[in-house]
């Protein structure tokens, strides 16, 4: 019998393309993956992998096998979800994706009042910048910026958030229009709405500082180190920024709440759902 936790590592290696990237989707030490791939091999007698270089190439039979390992997992996870869909109790264990700086600026207080009145709910916030797979369980609802264009999803508006451009008063008095530089992500938001925006804005002046978190950038615009554009919910407390570039036209964001058809009517989905959309989401 061939080992399913075996063939599972081993799909997710295939997707992920590293041992790195698929101990981290499966929240395991990149030995492990390791481990059970080449137990996979020995136990199957094939090549599955070519291990030249730092990022995993299948062979031609470990194209085959992890295709079928990954239906095989579609199928697994099918029935998982026909399983919740069958329990009708507020208990349990609920994961939700969403962006992590979304996630802590807006969900504490709605999920602590759900605690409140449902104690049997346990809570896990995917706070990844990637999006989980609703598919394979890795949440369970979902809060995202972008909406989903295919798959068997239910998905409502939750509202739009708001992106202003803010600096400190004090480094727009001391520095001429010409000579003001900005803080952006890097390269790998280079098509996010917000980095096309900031980018239009520079108008050839440069972005001096780049990070991946928007903590950073604010924390970095709050130091006087240039022009960050942020969402607006960043800005509540905060009281040493002031808009530093007008919009005609405001940026907004649309957000979405997306969950898999087959778990929509499950009791404790729906009333985390509920608690969700209470949340004034719009800034």
């Amino acid at each position: 019998m061939i080992d399913w936790e075996s063939l599972r590592h081993f799909a997710a290696l295939a997707r992920a393309g590293t041992l790195l990237g698929a101990a981290r989707d499966l929240g395991v030490e990149h030995a492990t993956v390791a481990r059970r791939v080449a137990g996979l091999e020995e136990q199957m007698g094939l090549k599955l992998v070519d291990r030249r270089g730092r990022r995993i190439v299948l062979t031609p039979e470990g194209e085959r096998v992890a295709g079928m390992a990954e239906r095989m997992g579609e199928e697994a996870q099918a029935v998982e979800r026909l399983g919740l869909a069958a329990g009708a109790t507020l208990a349990g264990e609920v994961r939700i994706s969403a962006p992590p700086t979304l996630a802590a600026a807006t969900l504490p207080a709605a999920l602590v009042a759900l605690r409140t009145r449902h104690p049997d709910i346990g809570i896990t916030i995917v706070g990844e910048t990637r999006y989980a797979s609703l598919d394979r369980r890795e949440a369970d609802i979902a809060v995202r910026m972008t909406k989903p264009e295919q798959g068997n999803f239910v998905i409502s508006k939750l509202g739009e958030i708001g992106f202003g451009f803010y600096a400190t008063a004090d480094y727009l008095a001391a520095t001429p229009e010409a000579q003001r530089t900005f803080i952006a992500y890097d390269e790998t938001m280079a098509s996010a709405p917000q980095s096309i925006r900031l980018a239009e804005a520079t108008e050839g002046r440069r972005v001096a500082l780049r990070a991946t978190t928007l903590e950073f950038q604010l924390a970095t615009a709050r130091a006087g180190g240039g022009i960050a554009m942020l969402p607006n919910f960043m800005l509540a407390g905060v009281d040493d920024l002031v808009a530093a570039i007008p919009q005609p036209q405001p940026l907004m964001r649309e957000l979405w709440l997306v969950v898999h058809a087959d778990i929509r009517n499950v009791p404790i989905i729906r009333v985390v759902m509920e608690a969700l959309k209470s949340i004034a989401w719009s800034s």
